[in-house]
Parts: C-alpha cells; sequence; structure tokens
C-alpha cells in the first residue's frame, strides 16, 4: 500500500492532515488481505451497487403515492447518509470510509455533467421566445421574487458571516422549478394542456433557463471575487461562440451524414465534445456542468437529439445518477438543522421557502390578467423541484458558502415542497375544474353563435381537405368560425410531451427541422384562410406526445376550447392511382379513442381526391337513413347551405314495407363487438321526422337546396343506390356514423366494415371504386346520455369477418340502379 508522505512543515499547516490507502483494485482476490472492500474499484461497484438498488426501489415504492421519481432518489441518498443508515459507525466505515470519496465524487459529478448535457439537448430556446406576455411575467416575478425572498430569509436564519456569499445558493435554490419534473407531474393527471398547467409549465421553462445563470453567478462570485466579471465574460464568450460557430457547423455535419444514419464514431465524437465543453467552462471559472449543459443546447437536429438520448439516457439517469443522490445524501446530515437554532425556527424557514412561489404569482396575477384562483394554482404547482436545486446547492457547499446545516435544511425543504406538488396537481385535475359547456353539437348551436371547431392535423396532406371543409362551413361575421389548428406530433425518442401555442404569421427558423418546416406551412396556410376570409378566426398550437395520448389530448383541449366539433383526418390516404392506403395504423386506434371520448360532435374527414384540386366544395349531398348521427350531418350541411354558391340535396332512405316485414331488425346486436348505444328506435324516428320537417319547412324557396325520398328493400338496393349518384359528382358526401340505428337497409354491411369508426355507409364512400372526385365528412354527435361503452368500439385487426362473407355484395354494371335524378323530390304542396 502507498501513503501520502506528510510534509516536515506540518505544524504550521492548520488542518488536518489524512492519510489513506490508493490500492485500486486488488491481485489476489481474499488471498490478499481479510478485508476485501479496501480497494477502491471494489468498494466503488458495491457502493454503485447499492445506491442503484436503494433509488430504485423507492422510485418503485413511492409511485404508488403518485410521488415523481425526483423525491424517491433524494430520499434513497438522505437513507444511506448520515441522517439514517449513517448513524451505524461500522455501516459508515465500511461502505463509506473517507478514501472512497476519491472516487465517488468524480463519478457524481461526471454523470450532472451529462445530466446537464441531456437537459439541454431536451429543452426547446424556441419555447421560451414564443412564451406570451401573461406567461413571462409570471415566470419573471417568480424567479425575481423568489430570489429576493430566499435571501432575506437566509440572513435571518444564518449568523455566520464567513457563509456571506451563501444567499446567492438559497435564493438561486428558491427560484427553480423543475420543468421536467413538473410535465410529468402535470401529464400523469391530465391537466398538462389545460390553462393552470401550460401557465406553469411556460413560467417553468423559463425558471430553468435562468436557474444556469444563476449557478454560473454564484460559481463565478464565490471561488474569486475580484475575477468574477472576467469568468462572466468568457463564459457569455463561449456561450456565444456555441451558438453561432459549434451550431452551423453541427448542422453542416448532419446534412452530410443524415442520409447514412449516424454512426458510432458520429455519436463518440459528441460525447466528447460534451467533456469538452464541461473543461472549458471550467477553466473559465464557471462550473464544467454550464459547458454540458450549453453544448446540448446547441445541438440542432431532433431525430440526432432523439438518438443521442436513446444511447445516453438510461446509462446517465439509471447508473450514474443515483451516485451523485448518494453524494448528495452524504452531504446532508438532518441533525445538525437544529444545531444553535430550534425545530421551529426551522420549521419556518421550510414553510416560508415553499409559500414564496405562491406568494410571487398571487403579486403578479393582477398585473398577468391571472385569476387569483389560477394564480394560487399556479404558484403551488411552481414548487417542484428538480436535480437542478441539488446542483445548486451542493455548489454552494462546494465553495464552502454553504455550511452543512445550511445546505441540509434546504434540502428537507427541497423535498417537501416537491412531495406537495402531486396533491395539488390532483386537487386542480380538470374533472372537479372544469365547466360545463353548452352548445357541445351543429345541431344546438345558434345561427348567430360563434362556432368553435378543433381542426387536428396528422400531416401537411390534411391541410387542404380541413381547409376546403372549412371555406364550406360559410363563416360570416355574423355567425363567426373560431379553429384550433392542433398538429399531432409523434413523440420522439424520450422527449417531454408538451404543447405550443404560436403566435399568428410568426417567423419560424432560419434553420427549421422537418417538423418545423411543417409547422411554419400549416400556420401560413390557417393564416392566409383567415387572412381571406371573413368571420374566421384561426390559432394554431402543435402537440407532442405519444400515439397512446393523442386521443387524451385531442378531447382535453377541445374541452377546454369549448369546442363543438372536431375534425380528424382519416387514417388512410389517396395514392396516385386512386387506392387508399394506410399511412399509420396507429393513428386509427387515436380517432377510435377521439369518437368515444369527445365531449362534442365528432367528424372523420377523408378525401378522395377532391381537394387537391379545388379550394372548396359547391355541390353537397346528405345521406340520410336516420338517428342522431344523420341530424348532426344534416345541422352541419345546413349550415354549409347558408353560402348562395352551395348546391345542397338531401337524400332520405327509407325502408320499405315489405323490408320492415321481412327483415325485422333487432334493438341490440349480437355481436358484442358492434357498436352499441341505448336508442330508443320509436323516439329516434319522431325525431328524425320533426327535424326534416323543420328543414323542409325553412328551405322550401330555396332553389338550391334539393330534398329527395329513395324507398329501397334492402342493402344491395341502398350499394346501387349510393353508386349511382357517382354521375352527379358531388364534391362532399355528408353521412352519419349510425352508432345504435339498425336499419334493413345496412343491417347486411356492417358486417363488411373495413373500417368500423365510419359505420357502414361511411366505409362503403371509401372502400368502393368511384371515378369522380370527392370528400366524405362521417359525422357523430355528441350525446351525453348515451356515451359509448368501453371496449364498444372495435378496432380493424379484431373484425371477424365470418367463414359466409369474403367480401360485400357487389353490384355488377348491368345491374345499374336508375338514375338519381329520377327519383321523386319533395314536394311542398303535396
Amino acid at each position: 500500500m502507498a501513503y501520502q508522505t506528510m510534509p516536515t512543515d506540518i505544524g504550521k499547516l492548520n488542518r488536518t492532515i489524512l492519510c489513506y490507502a490508493e490500492s485500486i483494485y486488488r491481485f489476489n482476490g481474499l488471498w490478499e488481505g481479510p478485508d476485501p472492500l479496501t480497494p477502491l474499484i471494489s468498494l466503488f461497484l458495491i457502493q454503485l451497487t447499492v445506491s442503484m438498488t436503494v433509488v430504485h426501489l423507492l422510485v418503485y415504492a413511492l409511485q404508488f403515492f403518485n410521488q415523481p421519481p425526483f423525491v424517491a432518489e433524494v430520499l434513497g441518498g438522505i437513507l444511506l447518509g448520515p441522517s439514517a443508515l449513517g448513524r451505524i459507525k461500522a455501516y459508515r466505515r465500511m461502505m463509506f470510509p473517507n478514501y472512497s470519496f476519491k472516487v465517488l465524487e468524480p463519478m457524481a459529478h461526471l454523470s450532472i455533467a451529462y445530466y446537464a448535457f441531456l437537459v439541454g439537448l431536451k429543452m426547446d430556446v424556441r419555447a421560451v421566445m414564443r412564451t406570451g406576455q401573461k406567461t413571462m411575467k409570471v415566470a419573471i416575478a417568480g424567479t425575481i421574487i423568489p430570489f429576493f425572498f430566499g435571501s432575506g430569509v437566509y440572513f435571518i436564519f444564518v449568523n455566520d458571516k464567513s457563509e456571506t456569499f451563501g444567499f446567492i445558493f438559497w435564493g438561486a435554490a428558491l427560484t427553480v422549478t423543475g420543468f421536467s419534473v413538473l410535465m410529468k407531474i402535470l401529464d400523469r393527471q391530465q391537466i398538462l394542456h389545460t390553462e393552470i398547467g401550460k401557465t406553469a409549465v411556460a413560467s417553468a421553462l423559463v425558471n430553468d433557463l435562468c436557474s444556469w445563470g444563476f449557478l454560473a453567478l454564484g460559481f463565478a462570485v464565490t471561488s474569486s471575487p475580484t475575477n468574477s466579471p472576467w469568468s462572466l465574460i468568457s463564459t457569455i464568450a463561449f456561450v456565444l461562440v456555441c451558438v453561432y460557430h459549434v451550431r452551423p457547423a453541427l448542422n453542416w455535419i448532419i446534412q452530410k451524414t443524415e442520409v447514412q444514419g449516424y454512426s458510432e464514431f458520429y455519436i463518440c465524437s459528441i460525447l466528447t465534445g460534451v467533456a469538452l465543453s464541461g473543461v472549458i467552462t471550467d477553466v473559465c471559472g464557471t462550473h464544467p456542468m454550464i459547458g454540458a449543459f450549453i453544448f446540448g443546447l446547441v445541438i440542432p437536429n431532433e431525430v440526432l437529439e432523439a438518438t443521442i438520448t436513446d444511447k445516453l439516457e438510461d446509462f446517465v439517469m439509471g447508473i450514474l445518477m443515483p451516485v451523485y443522490f448518494v453524494v448528495c445524501g452524504v452531504r446532508t446530515n438532518i441533525d445538525v438543522i437544529s444545531y444553535n437554532t430550534s425545530w421551529w425556527l426551522a420549521g419556518v424557514v421550510i414553510v416560508l421557502a415553499c409559500s414564496v412561489k405562491v406568494f410571487s404569482t398571487l403579486i403578479i396575477a393582477p398585473f398577468a390578467e391571472l385569476p387569483i384562483s389560477d394564480a394560487f394554482a399556479v404558484g403551488l404547482l411552481s414548487n417542484a423541484k428538480s436535480i437542478m436545486v441539488l446542483i445548486i446547492l451542493e455548489a454552494g457547499q462546494i465553495q464552502g458558502v454553504l455550511s452543512t446545516q445550511t445546505y441540509s435544511l434546504m434540502v428537507v425543504a427541497v423535498l417537501v415542497m416537491t412531495m406537495v406538488v402531486t396533491p395539488a396537481a390532483i386537487w386542480f385535475r380538470p374533472e372537479q375544474n372544469t365547466e360545463p359547456y353548452k352548445r357541445r353539437t351543429v345541431q344546438k348551436a345558434k345561427s348567430d353563435d360563434e362556432f368553435r371547431v378543433l381542426a387536428c392535423i396528422y400531416n401537411t396532406r390534411n391541410v387542404p381537405t380541413i381547409i376546403n371543409l372549412l371555406r364550406t362551413s360559410n363563416a360570416s361575421p355574423r355567425s363567426p368560425i373560431n379553429v384550433f389548428a392542433l398538429q399531432l406530433v409523434e413523440l420522439v425518442g424520450r422527449a417531454t410531451s408538451m404543447m405550443v401555442v404560436h403566435e399568428p404569421r410568426s417567423a419560424g427558423p432560419r434553420n427549421p427541422s422537418h417538423i418545423e418546416a411543417q409547422t411554419d406551412q400549416i400556420i401560413a396556410a390557417f393564416d392566409n384562410y383567415e387572412l381571406r376570409s371573413e368571420g374566421v378566426q384561426t390559432q394554431a398550437v402543435t402537440a407532442r406526445c405519444t400515439y397512446t395520448a393523442m386521443a387524451n389530448e385531442i378531447c382535453i383541449f377541445a374541452r377546454e376550447k369549448r369546442s363543438a366539433f372536431i375534425i380528424i383526418p382519416f387514417h388512410k390516404l389517396r395514392t396516385l392511382d386512386g387506392e387508399m392506403i394506410d399511412i399509420n395504423p396507429s393513428l386509427q386506434c387515436v380517432n377510435e379513442g377521439v369518437l368515444e371520448d369527445a365531449s362534442c360532435s365528432v367528424g372523420i374527414l377523408i378525401d378522395r381526391g377532391f381537394a387537391e384540386s379545388h379550394d372548396h366544395a359547391s355541390n353537397i349531398v346528405v345521406l340520410y337513413f336516420g338517428g342522431p348521427d344523420d341530424r348532426e350531418a344534416l345541422a352541419y350541411a345546413w349550415r354549409m347551405a347558408e353560402n348562395p354558391d352551395v348546391r345542397l340535396t338531401v337524400l332520405r332512405f327509407i325502408p320499405s314495407t315489405d323490408a320492415l316485414e321481412l327483415n325485422p331488425v333487432e334493438q341490440e346486436p349480437t355481436d358484442k363487438n358492434h357498436l352499441s348505444v341505448e336508442i330508443d328506435k320509436d323516439s329516434e324516428i319522431l325525431l328524425d321526422d320533426d327535424y326534416l320537417g323543420k328543414f323542409k319547412i325553412t328551405t322550401m324557396n330555396n332553389k338550391s337546396i334539393s330534398y329527395c325520398e329513395l324507398v329501397l328493400n334492402d342493402e344491395e338496393e341502398t350499394i346501387k343506390a349510393i353508386k349511382s349518384m357517382d354521375e352527379q359528382k358531388y364534391d362532399l358526401y355528408l353521412v352519419g356514423r349510425g352508432r345504435g340505428m339498425t336499419s334493413p337497409l345496412t343491417s347486411g354491411l356492417a358486417d363488411w366494415c373495413d373500417c368500423p369508426e365510419l359505420g357502414p355507409i361511411g366505409d362503403l364512400l371509401v372502400t368502393s371504386e368511384f371515378e369522380s372526385l370527392f370528400s366524405v365528412l362521417v359525422v357523430q354527435q355528441y350525446d351525453n346520455i348515451n356515451k359509448m361503452k368501453e371496449g364498444s368500439i372495435r378496432s380493424a385487426s379484431s373484425v371477424n369477418y365470418g367463414e359466409e362473407f369474403a367480401t360485400r355484395p357487389s353490384v355488377s354494371e348491368s345491374e345499374g340502379f336508375e338514375s338519381f335524378s329520377s327519383f321523386k323530390k319533395w314536394d311542398p304542396d303535396n
């Protein structure tokens, strides 16, 4: 074993000299000596194993109490430190002897360097720039007020003059709001996209960014007060070099290598750049992790971000970071909090620390036009902390301006603050606070009311079809349309789900990514639609989430915006040769989820080539079989018919007396997979007759509206009639989804549905061959009483076609149905 040599003038040193063994590993195993944990590598591996096990067990246990992983990680470190197990001398001497920190601390700081890189990699600075004035005011107040408040409380609690600069780190710790921690809590409690959630998250993003500035300031000032200006100037120069030189260089390299994919050499070069950036900022006089954070912030490509995150995050967060939490736990000693003071005063400090975010939002609420109840909620949610606050506090202790007492007190306060956030989020769930709204359907909307529409967009090919439909929807100053264009983007890699509200006619980035370029196209298209139309207001929003969460996000956003109608694109797109291909099977599940959970009426929009060559529909037909969905489709068409450029035909299909006698229809389908709701058939017939009667009387003098009735015998005649309508060259078909309504004219069609979310008639229009180009809108009316039961929707993969039916009944060309124009129109005089 090698020992450090003590200097001969040891008497002049006013400090303790610690001598320790420097054996890295043991050559002969157990046979060399009695203590296998003396070598540093063996001891470090044991520490790593214990820290990983304890932290992950606590994460698993506390998830049942809805606590974020950060709480479990901090508790795990405290449990292994002197506040708990560290009280046992044998444990402390065996597991965490002083010499072991020669390896433990460097590994812990290596982990936070790469953690900072991942934080920068995931952070969207453009989202900060797009933050509205209200949110920016809340964020600035949540940064400045807690900093000065925390500084004041620090001087009340601390009397040691040698810790004067500790107020910087205390104040900075109170300004932090853990962006990623808060996002996960709000997302789990389904309030992420409410007004409260969006305000809290946006302000947390700004707070998180400011906390890095406080860390750089505190580290520079405490390292060398006289040279701190030069440290800050050199760090700012490094940031500018990264933004204006490193980022463009990386972007150029990405463009050259993106087609072939990112090789292992390229990824390793990026990770080497992380270490080099940390060295540069350390040389500048600030913290190494600031350099790693800035380097992650300037990575320009989303695909590269996802690739790096997938390769690095599990290793850093799952293996290395538990070591850092153990180091923080060892630095924490709850017993010394009451030293030279009382627990009562310490408790007051903790309560004040937990309240400062609430005070700051309440103070700024009148200036930000934020309701007091919302301000209280945002302040309470902003207490969520992240690893960043531990980094700030540890930096203060390393610099010698925070004692173990002040450090431990703030760690406890951080733990309490974060634990309170989840109960607060549960309290502010939208189910408990969303006020009901009445205008949930087109049929119930008044003609002079604002028509609020949520238009969902999966890709840019959906935009022309949606705008085509909206242009046909007859917006006017008397009956305006408010459109919320929601771009839905799949969550790539380990990125955090979020929603971004775009400013109208805002300029995009100079070097946009593929998603950003699509967003710019969508914003431009809807801005152009708004400028060229009277009575139209649009707002573009981008939501990033997984496919499994997409339907829920759509429904929450529609409820928040009090939409009366949701437009969702069909999951299939038309090819150049006229076929409908499935672009993404996951989108079908998204559409089914929206149909099941939506709080308003829903329309699935299918384009069969019409929108590619026309800017609006002028020849519209409604296929009316009866029921609430068909009435909703007619109500939408009725609104369109107020446009003088639109011709509307309403075609009502009526089963003949023979059809009703020969094919009695059961009220409830025998197949449990079929769509089923409780509908009174007799009352629905009366409602149909009443609504159609009002429609006919109101439109009897309108020559651009035609009403016809077809009396048919079975589903084969229905197919013939619909296919014969191809000759009329209709631009847009509106049909009801037909939930709960069974008729001899459609009962057999449901057995051959390829896309059950469209209903039998919608599926027929989409899957059959037609020569003309048109669009189809399949409508489902919102009905709070008859909400669809869980599992009532069957996916395409679960449809049982049976052996006796292989295809839909076909109609040969020789069996052509007589022209639609030969049917008798309704005569108001008869």
